[in-house]
């Protein structure tokens, strides 16, 4: 099979007017007699964004990581990549920072690359067109003031920047194509909206962009043609417009149909009523000696949903760790039923206080031991925490996935085994086994097709009717999850500059940041 060169050439190969840059034929990737991908054809355009979409464990990534001749482990792979000129194949992950070698600055990061690309040149203009060619990188990925950035490291960046820096690198390369696996997954409406732009202005250079995505209001805006993939196959193809709106195959009608609609909240129930189970007063958080996170007072009441919105970096995720004892470093008080304080450190909590208040991580698939079977994982919590005995809570344990759609059989798979859905549920289903009376869901559903994203919010909701008394934080990015919520937190900044109920926030927002979030949601 062929595949593209992923090292540092020169790509200046000229390529002809209406030819493709990057072309997938046939591609067929199976792993012990199971396809991945099952004879996928792709070809990407100078200037031009191709989306492909589907459900999670569809393909996609198999599929934009073929351009770079990688494939998972022990597969078998037939079909033909090719990449005319040999020129290399530039790949922004979803998390940028694992391909950032994190004991290096920036600086250090892409004067590497320039130097290798200029060393025809002679010695003394070396380091002067090195530097002109980073800082063009630089401003080429939108990130105009990247001279500041240089002597920082990579996590002393922003998600966001450091995505940037990763584009940077593929063009320092002399990349022909870029391709963008899930770039918008947690992010806010306003970064989205950057995010688009960047790989906007990546095209208009010339450069075909793959995008990989499970946004398709991103994937609307910015793609010329999308690929719709189920199990591996390519169901549909065409130009963006034509697929919203005459959608052939019935899958895509149903990943379209399921997309939420942004709604504006629902009309608010009866105030809650009685003592919070859960307040926090005065609550100061510091990443090291820098406050991040400063609320005055927040409460929860049970079977009460609270979603928490802000920007990336804006506080959210450290107040949820705040609450559940993962985040040591604050002040305030934190009290569970209206008179236990909690300890701030996890270590320091008694079994009924870390049973009381669960968290469901964003990235399920870290969160599991990729060596034992999942069931195991989750009966473990009731064996911990409520001293059930082992066969009892293997059972339990058993009829909470099955409750939230997983199978026996699923459930005796290894982690690895399981789609990104199935494990935002094994996860779910691990947090219940505590009966806690709090349940905090940290952007547990970013990342995921709109058809999975659906079904684990209809769990959600589920749940909290069958479990009346459970309370919900609900940490999320987006307006539309949030509107499910009875009341709503904006967060801006490391401080709480809104909250009222759903309806109230989304219809008539007081302050100008969250007015400015809705504009950029429904926009």
């Amino acid at each position: 099979m062929n595949t593209p060169l992923n090292t540092p050439r020169d790509a200046s190969v000229d390529v002809p007017d209406g030819a493709a840059v990057a072309e997938i034929s046939n591609l067929r990737v199976e792993i012990d007699g199971r396809p991945l991908v099952d004879g996928v054809d792709l070809r990407l355009l100078p200037g031009r964004v191709t989306a492909l979409v589907g459900a999670s464990g569809s393909g996609k990534t198999t599929t934009g990581l073929a351009l770079l001749g990688e494939h998972p482990p022990g597969a078998r792979v037939s079909g033909e990549v090719r990449v005319p000129g040999g020129g290399p194949v530039g790949y922004v992950p979803q998390h940028p920072a694992a391909v950032l070698n994190p004991a290096r600055r920036v600086g250090a990061l892409l004067y590497d690359i320039a130097r290798e690309r200029v060393r025809d040149l002679p010695r003394a203009a070396r380091r002067t067109e090195a530097r002109a060619r980073v800082l063009c990188a630089l401003a080429d990925a939108q990130l105009p003031q990247g001279q500041a950035l240089l002597r920082r490291y990579p996590h002393q960046l922003s998600g966001g920047q450091q995505q940037r820096v990763v584009l940077a690198q593929a063009l320092l390369l002399g990349a022909r194509v870029v391709v963008a696996d899930e770039p918008t997954t947690g992010q806010d409406a306003l970064t989205k909206s950057r995010i688009v732009e960047e790989l906007t202005a990546v095209a208009a250079q010339g450069i075909a962009v793959l995008l990989l995505s499970h946004d398709l209001d991103v994937v609307r805006a910015l793609a010329d043609e999308v690929l719709v993939m189920k199990e591996g196959r390519v169901v549909e193809s065409g130009p963006t417009e034509r697929v919203w709106l005459t959608p052939r195959h019935e899958w895509t009608r149903e990943l379209l149909s399921r997309q939420p609609q942004f709604s504006g909240g629902e009309e608010p129930g009866g105030a809650p009523t009685g003592a919070p189970v859960l307040h926090l007063q005065d609550l100061t958080a510091r990443h090291h000696r820098t406050q991040v996170l400063h609320i005055r007072q927040l409460a929860l009441h049970a079977g009460e949903c609270l979603a928490v919105v802000g920007r990336s970096g804006s506080g959210k995720t450290t107040l949820a760790r705040c609450l559940a004892g993962l985040h040591r470093n604050h002040d305030g008080r934190v009290t569970l039923d209206g008179s236990s304080a909690l300890p701030r450190s996890l270590r320091d909590r008694d079994r009924g206080q870390l049973a009381a208040v669960q968290y469901v991580f964003q990235d399920a698939r870290a969160a599991f031991d990729e060596y034992r079977p999942v069931v195991e994982q989750v009966a473990r919590t009731a064996v911990r925490l409520r001293g059930a005995e082992a066969p009892a809570a293997t059972a339990e344990a058993l009829a909470v996935l099955a409750e939230l759609g997983l199978t026996e059989e699923q459930a005796h798979r290894l982690p690895g085994r399981l789609s990104g859905g199935e494990l935002q549920r094994a996860a779910l289903a691990r947090a219940l086994l505590a009966r806690p009376r709090v349940l905090i869901c940290d952007e547990i559903t970013s990342g995921l097709d709109t058809v999975t994203r659906r079904a684990l919010l209809d769990v959600l909701a589920g749940l909290r009717r069958e479990r009346g008394e459970l309370a919900v934080v609900l940490i999320t990015h987006d307006l539309d999850t949030a509107s499910l919520a009875d009341r709503i937190a904006v967060l801006d900044a490391g401080e709480m500059v809104e909250q009222g109920t759903a309806a109230r926030v989304l219809s008539a927002p007081s302050h100008p940041f969250t007015r400015r979030l809705l504009a950029a949601t429904t926009r």
